[in-house]
């Protein structure tokens, strides 16, 4: 399967890099030609520099590295477009407030995973994944011995098992935690998040939490 990277921001940049290191053919994609060009340069071969609109037509896996709010967006300008492909959300419903900390802009109960689930484009296959380390710890954690554990969530046993073999691919455990309904576990502030547990874990440590 042809996958695709949109937003080329500290997530989608680091995914790209870790990716690329364990042999994954990449497109590259963000609003910034640019952006996804100088990444692409630096990363070398198996990366390509693409449009959005090139990406969402030749991949079959997209992971979307880019805000909750943005992804919301396109979700609407895709219905009709991604019938079959899988959506990868990697997106944590936050915003930074004027003391500079983190706050969570929807209510506690409720996970961006679980919002975009409700407005996923007719067709399209929806995972949570990718999200619930930092771009630092994507960085220093990647095929490192024994393995961190990257947690994901989704309603669809084929794509699941897709993007769990990406998570390999990018030098960690793939675990996954149940449905989508789960997202709020792997978000920020949710018990599996890295903020919550302030380290990475392996696949027996993150099996006992579940």
């Amino acid at each position: 399967m042809t996958t695709a990277i949109i937003g080329m921001g500290d997530i989608g940049s680091r995914l790209a890099a870790n990716l690329a290191r364990g042999g994954e053919p990449l497109l590259l994609a963000s609003r910034k030609t640019d952006d996804a060009r100088q990444v692409a340069d630096r990363i070398g071969a198996g990366a390509r520099a693409v449009s959005p609109e090139e990406a969402l037509a030749e991949a079959e896996v997209i992971v979307l590295a880019v805000w909750f709010d943005v992804i919301k967006d396109l979700f609407e300008q895709w219905d009709g477009q991604v019938a079959g492909k899988i959506l990868v959300d990697p997106s944590n419903p936050i915003a930074i407030d004027g003391q500079g900390a983190i706050t969570k802009t929807l209510p506690e109960d409720q996970s961006s995973g679980a919002v975009l689930a409700g407005l996923l484009p007719e067709g399209a296959r929806l995972v949570k994944a990718f999200g619930t380390l930092t771009a630092n710890t994507l960085a220093e954690a990647a095929h490192r011995t024994p393995r961190a554990v990257e947690f994901y969530a989704t309603d669809d046993e084929a794509a699941g098992d897709a993007v769990a073999a990406l998570i390999r691919t990018s030098g960690f455990d793939p675990v996954s935690v149940g449905g989508i309904d789960q997202s709020l576990r792997i978000e920020v502030f949710g018990d599996l998040h890295e903020s919550n547990l302030r380290t990475t874990l392996t696949e027996e440590q993150a099996r006992s939490r579940l």
